[in-house]
C-alpha cells in the first residue's frame, strides 16, 4: 500500500468534512508560496457542536489512515477548528467567523479546489 500524499490528505479530510454535512470545502494549494504546509483544507459548520462533529469525524477518519494531528485548537469554543497534520492543516468555521477572517482571501494566490459530494 502506497502512502498517501499531502493533496490525497487533504481532499481526504474535505471528504470527511463533507460527509458531516460540512460546507464550502476548498483545498487551498500552498507549496509554492508558503512554507507553513503544503495545504489548506477549509470547511464550515452551522454551529460550534456542528464544527466540532466535523472535526471529530476528520480526526477519527485520518486515524484509519494512520495520520494523528500534530495539534489542535479550538475544540472547546467550536467556532474554528484547526487540526494540524504538518503537511496539511484544516480550519473548520462556523460561517461567520469564516468570513470574518476570510483565509482564501489572505492567500488569494493559493491554486484552490473546491470540493463537492462524491
Amino acid at each position: 500500500m502506497t502512502k498517501p500524499t499531502a493533496l490525497d490528505l487533504a481532499r481526504q479530510a474535505g471528504q470527511l468534512a463533507l460527509e458531516k454535512k460540512g460546507f464550502d470545502v476548498k483545498v487551498l494549494n500552498l507549496q509554492n508560496i508558503s512554507t507553513v504546509c503544503d495545504y489548506f483544507v477549509i470547511a464550515s459548520g452551522e454551529a460550534d457542536v456542528h464544527v466540532r462533529a466535523i472535526s471529530d469525524a476528520i480526526k477519527d477518519g485520518l486515524r484509519e489512515y494512520g495520520y494523528k494531528p500534530y495539534h489542535t485548537e479550538g475544540l472547546n469554543e467550536g467556532n474554528w477548528v484547526l487540526l494540524d497534520y504538518i503537511d496539511v492543516v484544516v480550519h473548520i468555521f462556523r460561517e461567520p467567523i469564516r468570513q470574518f477572517y476570510n483565509l482564501e482571501k489572505l492567500w488569494g494566490d493559493a491554486p484552490t479546489e473546491e470540493l463537492a459530494d462524491q
